[in-house]
């Protein structure tokens, strides 16, 4: 599936050289279902997967495959809200894999990280419930300082990252919701990408159908196609660049009245930067940067990119003792 992509290159003094500034144009093509309450999402990160998940060579195969299926996942998430902010996917297990998330912003910048358990032995299990173990998913909207942030916390619960997301809405947003995933390593780099589909309430209007009336049981059939259609979805056809999202999309649901809506961008949304990164520095006593400097330089990292930053130490002033609990 073919997407425009536009990079440019960034500027010095706001991000590292070797951070990529990109964006794909068509990443996200909304749709709806005329004949069904149902709302939908195909979500192809082009370059975007390997860009992001090539960044975390240290981590191993079977991770970076679960991050580009949550990359996906929060890409066709946060893009179903309206809201300023970021959305983000955490699971913290008890497997070998102990830390891991992924977050899109309003404006569809995804970024990702994952850690790896210090006792982690190999080789790994290649399934999500071997990696992540036993403990629990959250979703969070995240829409600044001012605001109270929503969030949403279930057990790890299903076969497959996709499951543990259906049981996530199933349970705490109590609506139907059919969820593929997809990621894996080709010859040429990283691809990932889903397809989401979202039971509406029925009394809520469909595009191209507002008044026309289903008895309940008609609209359960229907969704219980749309459903089988969507699983028949493969990843090869999915990441063939001969098929355009919309022809996959009618191929998928033509018969059921499918209403394209405009697509939407996805970039890469780290949000990094020296400036901010040493504004957080500043915020440690001036023992506390005495202690951290190495042969009068502090180095820092950030976990989402794996760009290394150096500060020299006479460079840093600290301005308060207060120290933010702001992530990069």
């Amino acid at each position: 599936m073919t997407n425009p992509v536009t990079e440019t290159t960034p500027t010095a003094t706001t991000r590292p050289q070797d951070v990529p500034d990109l964006t794909v144009a068509h990443a996200i093509t909304p749709f709806h279902l005329g004949h069904v309450p149902v709302r939908g999402r195909l979500i192809t990160l082009g370059p975007l997967a390997d860009a992001i998940l090539s960044r975390h060579d240290e981590l191993p195969e079977p991770v970076r495959a679960l991050g580009g299926q949550a990359l996906a996942l929060v890409a066709a998430m946060a893009t179903a809200l309206k809201f300023k902010g970021s959305f983000s996917l955490q699971v913290k297990g008890d497997g070998p894999v102990s830390l891991f998330l992924a977050d899109c912003t309003d404006t569809g910048a995804l970024r990702f990280t994952a850690r790896m358990a210090e006792d982690y032995t190999t080789p790994l299990p290649e399934t999500a419930p071997g990696l992540l173990g036993k403990g629990y998913l959250a979703f969070t909207v995240d829409q600044g300082p001012e605001t109270e942030r929503y969030q949403g916390i279930v057990g790890l619960e299903g076969k497959d990252l996709a499951a543990m997301a259906t049981h996530y809405f199933q349970t705490s947003e109590q609506h139907d919701c059919a969820i593929q995933l997809f990621s894996r390593l080709t010859e040429s780099g990283w691809q990932a990408g889903a397809l989401v589909l979202e039971r509406l309430p029925d009394s809520d209007p469909v595009a191209g159908n507002d008044d026309q009336q289903h008895s309940e049981a008609t609209i359960q059939d229907l969704w219980e196609t749309a459903c089988t259609f969507a699983h028949t979805l493969k990843a090869d056809e999915l990441f063939d660049p001969a098929l355009s999202a919309s022809t996959l999309i009618t191929r998928l649901f033509g018969t059921l009245g499918v209403e394209l809506a405009p697509a939407r961008p996805l970039s890469f949304g780290c949000r990094c930067s020296r400036a901010r990164l040493q504004g957080v520095l500043e915020r440690f006593s001036t023992d506390d940067l005495d202690h951290m400097a190495q042969d009068g330089v502090i180095s820092m990292e950030c976990h989402f990119c794996n760009t290394a930053f150096t500060f020299p130490r006479d460079s840093l002033t600290h301005h308060t003792n207060t120290l933010s609990a702001e992530t990069p």
